[in-house]
C-alpha cells in the first residue's frame, strides 16, 4: 500500500520540482556574475528595498484569514472574447489585456505577449495556489502567431510553467527575459535559441521592434532562495511607437531617468494591483502607478496586475477605483479594459466603470 502511494505521488513530486525552475549554472552564471545589478550572490535594487516591513508578518496573516470575501467579485467578471486575428497596419499600436498582467501589444506590425498565465492557478502545483477570478478570454492555443514573448521576473503570477510549454510548443516567438530567468526556460524544455536573456539598459531588436530591458524595484524566486534571477520593466520601441511595461515594482526615481532616455511613450502598462503597507517597496499603488506614468512620459495608461488573482489585502475593485479617480483629477488619458478586450492607443474607449456594475 504505502509503495502504491509513493508511485502515486511520484509524477506529482516531478512536476512540483520541474515547476520550480533552476538556477542559473555555466555560462549562463558567469553573465549574471558581472551584472552590476550581481554582488555577494544575489540581484539588487540599485536602492535599498525591502520585500516585507519588519513586524509585519503577523497583521498580514491575520488579515489574509479575513475578509476574502471583498477580495472577490461578487458576480462573473465580464470577459470579452477576444478578435479574431486582425490585419496589423506598419504604424498601428493596439494592446488586448487577457487578465493580470498578460497582454498582447500589437505595435507597428509586431506582436509581443507580456508575462504570459493562462493557467487557471498561479502556482507550481494544481491545486494550492491563488485560482483565476475570471476565466481566461481564450486558450492558449488561439493567440495569433507571436514575435516576441517578454518576461518581467520569475514570480508564479508572471512565469507559468505549463503556459511557457504550450507556447514552445505552438509558438516559434523567442522568449526575451531578465538574466538568468533563462535557466527556468531551459528546465523546461525550451531550445536555447529561443532564449534571449537581458540585463538592465540591455536590447534585442525583432522584427522591427526594439525590447529593451529596463530597471524595476522588485525581487525574484520560486522556491527557498530568493533573487538569483534579475526582474526588469520593459520598452517597445519601434519606428514611430513606443509602449512602456512596468512588470512588478515599487515606485522608485528611476521612473524620470527612463522617461527622459527612452519616452515619451504613447501607451503605458502599468501595475495597480496587489500593493500594501507591508511591501510598499516591491508594488506601486494606483496612485504612485500614475505618477511613474507621469515620470516616463506616458500618454495613454492602461492598468495590469489587478482582478485576476487575489494576491493582496485589498478588495477587489479598489485598485482600478483610485486609478480612474486619480486619473480623472489629474486630466490622464485612462483605459480600463475587460479581460479580452482590444484597445485602439489612437481611439481608446471611454472608462466605464464595468467592475462596479457587477451583481
Amino acid at each position: 500500500m504505502a509503495l502504491a502511494a509513493t508511485l502515486a505521488l511520484a509524477p506529482a513530486v516531478r512536476d512540483l520540482h520541474r515547476a520550480l525552475g533552476a538556477t542559473p549554472a555555466g555560462e549562463r552564471a558567469e553573465r549574471v556574475r558581472r551584472s552590476a545589478q550581481y554582488r555577494d550572490g544575489k540581484f539588487h535594487n540599485r536602492i535599498p528595498t525591502r520585500t516585507l516591513e519588519p513586524g509585519t508578518t503577523l497583521a498580514s496573516t491575520r488579515a489574509w484569514a479575513t475578509g476574502r470575501r471583498r477580495r472577490r467579485p461578487p458576480g462573473p467578471v465580464p470577459v470579452t472574447t477576444p478578435p479574431a486575428t486582425e490585419k496589423l497596419t506598419p504604424d498601428g499600436l493596439h494592446v488586448t489585456w487577457y487578465g493580470h498582467s498578460t497582454a498582447l501589444v500589437e505595435i507597428e506590425g509586431a506582436r509581443i505577449l507580456t508575462d504570459p498565465v493562462f493557467s487557471d492557478r498561479c502556482s507550481p502545483a494544481p491545486l494550492p495556489g491563488p485560482s483565476r477570478l475570471h476565466p481566461s478570454p481564450l486558450p492558449v492555443a488561439e493567440l495569433p502567431p507571436l514575435d516576441a514573448v517578454v518576461i518581467s521576473h520569475d514570480h508564479y503570477d508572471h512565469l507559468d510553467a505549463p503556459t511557457i510549454r504550450a507556447l514552445t510548443r505552438l509558438q516559434t516567438a523567442p522568449f526575451v527575459v531578465p538574466l538568468g530567468v533563462g535557466a527556468h526556460l531551459q528546465r523546461w524544455n525550451v531550445p536555447a535559441a529561443r532564449i534571449i536573456e537581458l540585463d538592465w539598459d540591455q536590447s534585442v531588436t525583432v522584427n522591427g521592434v526594439r525590447l529593451t530591458a529596463a530597471e524595476a524595484r522588485h525581487y525574484s524566486g520560486r522556491g527557498p532562495t530568493s533573487d538569483k534571477t534579475l526582474w526588469a520593466s520593459w520598452i517597445l520601441t519601434g519606428e514611430k511607437r513606443r509602449v512602456f511595461y512596468s512588470g512588478d515594482s515599487g515606485y522608485f526615481p528611476g521612473y524620470a531617468d527612463i522617461g527622459s532616455a527612452h519616452g515619451p511613450f504613447d501607451v503605458t502598462l502599468m501595475q495597480i494591483g496587489a500593493y500594501g503597507d507591508a511591501w510598499a517597496d516591491i508594488h506601486m499603488t494606483p496612485e504612485q502607478a500614475l505618477t511613474a506614468h507621469h515620470d516616463v512620459r506616458g500618454g495613454l495608461l492602461i492598468p495590469l496586475h489587478w482582478a485576476t488573482f487575489d494576491l493582496a489585502l485589498h478588495p477587489w475593485t479598489e485598485p482600478a477605483d483610485r486609478i480612474w479617480h486619480a486619473a480623472r483629477a489629474a486630466g490622464t488619458p485612462l483605459a480600463v479594459p475587460r479581460p479580452g478586450q482590444r484597445v485602439d492607443a489612437d481611439t481608446p474607449p471611454d472608462v466605464d466603470g464595468w467592475w462596479q456594475h457587477l451583481a
